[in-house]
Formats: structure tokens, C-alpha cells, sequence
């Protein structure tokens, strides 16, 4: 049995955000720096909200993350962090925001290269309490970042590498649903399916952590309830609380480990002659290591379909796919741009990220390219 560990105070529901400056206090941060995107910026988010973080400053604050955070991002929002002689970091925003946080408040507190820190290179064990304070207010319902351990980030070398620490965890989370009533349909489609394959993989893992399980299951079967609704009206508020559930579970139950399908979609996160969001990559690449998977996983796979209502007979694969074509996103590498050559690098780079440890089915480089190849067109 793994350790089960549940720490992060979680506040959830609408108008959850007059929270942050309690929470602010109770982890001792006065001169914070704000972590964010120019999107979270320009859509107006951060202006409405801006009375709940005393203490933010023009000065202190980082807008550059990039969509895929990259290591130059996260040395910025370090460096800067030191200069303003900051004592916390409030990261609002999606997924990215979120990690360049985690990583930033282990660089401003840590010395050495991050990528001396990821999980591939042992890096776990050189990472201590002195990480700086981060609370996080995720703004799209998707990563589960807000109570994650990790933080994948695109390295100089263009490895997409994941550091992973329980001193990442976030001091605390915010969770607002009235911030994603504004998200935009596309990406509440890809977020939200990347929230379900966190549900679907961390389940299938077979690391023994029952208590994950039972939550997986759980943002599971709202998500896929949930998500037709909320990308069809964002203004839909039972949607976006559900779709936000779903995604703060499937972060939860993280611990237990993801799978072929995030070992796959970090290194296309990595490619630099194309941008892919991560959910969309998830959907893409989930029906094809389902199929791969069902050799291995008949009786979970039972599971998931007894806690979607769906009948006993349903290809899950085919049940992913068809969801992902609902709600409007692309379903082959092809449609997004992805160069064929690229496949065995790809397929290379994804036998060493860290996922495919906790991939119930064991898979070299042959299988990799095959799982792209299969969902490349």
C-alpha cells in the first residue's frame, strides 16, 4: 500500500475567492508574487478579483508563463521572486500558471539546475521544506494542479520533465467556479477531457490506493456528465461547479500514479515546431491506450463503465472518442500538426517519462509508435 496523503485545505464553490486573503495570512505571506498568464490578464479575471490579494504589486508580479512552462519561464519568475524579496507566490490561472508556480517556488528556495530535480533524474529525495509558500486559483477546470505534487515543465534540452514533491503542494487551494463561467468553449472542452483522463488513468493505475480510486471514479462520472453542458453554455453554474469537481479530484487522486497517456502527451507538450494543449493531446492519444490497456484492465474497465451508467458491452475506447468529437475537439495527431517523422522521437521520449512506470501494461518504444501511429490519423 502506497502512503495516502490528503493535505492541501481545499475552498470550493462560488465566491470561494474572498477566501485567499485569510489563507494568505494563515501561510505568512505579505509580499507575495502574483503568477499568472497575459489570457487570465486581458480577459479581465485578474481585475475583477483583484480586491481579494492584498499585498500584490505591478512590480511583483510575473504574466510571461508560457502555455507549455517552460525551464527559462520558471528561472524569470524565480529570479524576480528574490529581487522583490517576495515571501509566497499566489498563482492564478490554468495548469500553467499553476506549475511555473510550484517550480518557481523551488528555485527561488533551492540551488542547482530544476532539471536536477525531476522525478526521472531522483530528484525527489533533494527537495525540502523550504519550498516557498504557493496558494493556487485555478481559473479553468482541467489539471487538478491546485492539489497536484508535480509540476511538468519543458526543459532547455526540450525535455518535458515532471518534479515531484509533497513540498509542492500548495499552502492551499481556491477553487472558484465563477472564475471559468467566461472560458472559452474550446478550452473548456480540452480541459475538461484533460480532467477526465486523469480520472480514467489514475483508476487504471495499478499502484493499490483504494481511497484514489473511489475518488477517480467519482470526478470520473461528473465530468463526463458535465462536460457537454458547460462547453455548450459557460454560463451554465451546476456545469462549471461539476467540471471543477471533476478536475480537483482527478488531482487528488494523482498520487496513485498516471499512464501511457500523459507519458505520451508530455513529450508532444515538449515539440517546438507546434503547440498542443495538453487536454486536447489526452483526448487524442486516451482511445488508443485504452485499447492497449484492455488486456491488462477487463475488470476495471467494468468499473468504469458501471459508474457511467453505460451498458456492459460499450468500447470505452470508442465512448472517449465519440466525446471528444461532441464536444468540437480534434481527434488525430494529423488535425493538429503534428509531423509523422517526429513519431519515433516521440515514441523514444515517452518510454522514459516518468507516467509510464504506473501504466498498468508495460510498453516499450514499438508500442509507443504504434500508439501514436494509431492515433495519428
Amino acid at each position: 500500500m502506497p502512503l495516502i496523503q490528503y493535505l492541501a485545505p481545499v475552498h470550493f464553490d462560488f465566491g470561494a475567492i474572498r477566501q485567499l486573503p485569510a489563507e494568505m495570512k494563515r501561510a505568512g505571506i505579505r509580499k507575495p508574487l502574483l503568477i499568472t498568464d497575459r489570457g487570465i490578464i486581458q480577459s479581465g479575471i485578474l481585475a475583477r478579483i483583484a480586491d481579494h490579494f492584498p499585498g500584490t504589486e505591478p512590480e511583483r508580479t510575473f504574466d510571461a508563463t508560457p502555455e507549455n512552462p517552460t525551464h527559462s519561464a520558471v528561472s524569470a519568475a524565480a529570479a524576480l521572486f528574490k529581487e522583490q524579496d517576495c515571501d509566497g507566490i499566489i498563482a492564478i490561472g490554468g495548469g500553467s500558471p499553476l506549475d511555473l508556480a510550484k517550480a518557481a517556488a523551488l528555485m527561488a528556495t533551492h540551488a542547482g539546475s530544476l532539471d536536477e530535480y525531476a522525478a526521472v533524474a531522483g530528484g525527489m529525495e533533494r527537495i525540502t521544506s523550504s519550498v516557498a509558500p504557493v496558494i493556487a486559483v485555478p481559473t479553468t477546470a482541467g489539471t487538478g494542479s491546485e492539489v497536484g505534487r508535480a509540476t511538468v515543465i519543458v526543459m532547455d534540452d526540450g525535455r518535458k520533465l515532471a518534479v515531484i514533491s509533497m513540498h509542492l503542494l500548495p499552502r492551499s487551494a481556491i477553487c472558484d467556479p465563477e472564475l471559468t463561467l467566461t472560458l472559452p468553449s474550446r478550452l473548456t472542452a480540452g480541459t475538461g477531457m484533460d480532467a477526465i483522463a486523469h480520472c480514467v488513468e489514475t483508476f487504471l493505475s495499478p499502484a493499490d490506493n483504494p481511497p484514489a480510486d473511489a475518488i477517480a471514479l467519482d470526478g470520473l462520472a461528473r465530468g463526463v456528465r458535465h462536460i457537454s453542458r458547460a462547453c455548450a453554455d459557460g454560463g451554465d453554474r451546476i456545469a462549471r461547479w461539476e467540471m471543477m469537481m471533476a478536475s480537483l479530484e482527478g488531482g487528488l487522486a494523482f498520487q496513485k500514479g498516471l499512464g501511457a497517456v500523459h507519458a505520451m502527451s508530455h513529450p508532444l507538450g515538449a515539440l517546438r515546431t507546434v503547440t498542443i494543449h495538453h487536454g486536447t493531446a489526452n483526448a487524442i492519444l486516451l482511445p488508443a491506450v485504452l485499447r492497449f490497456n484492455a488486456a491488462v484492465s477487463g475488470v476495471k474497465y467494468a468499473r468504469i463503465r458501471s459508474a457511467l451508467e453505460l451498458p456492459n458491452d460499450t468500447d470505452l475506447a470508442l465512448f472517449f472518442r465519440d466525446l471528444a468529437v461532441r464536444i468540437g475537439l480534434p481527434i488525430t495527431l494529423r488535425e493538429v500538426g503534428v509531423p509523422w517523422e517526429r513519431l519515433p522521437g516521440l515514441a523514444d521520449a515517452a518510454t522514459r517519462d516518468f507516467s509510464a512506470r504506473s501504466n498498468p501494461r508495460t510498453a516499450d518504444a514499438s508500442d509507443y509508435q504504434r500508439l501514436y501511429e494509431e492515433s495519428y490519423a
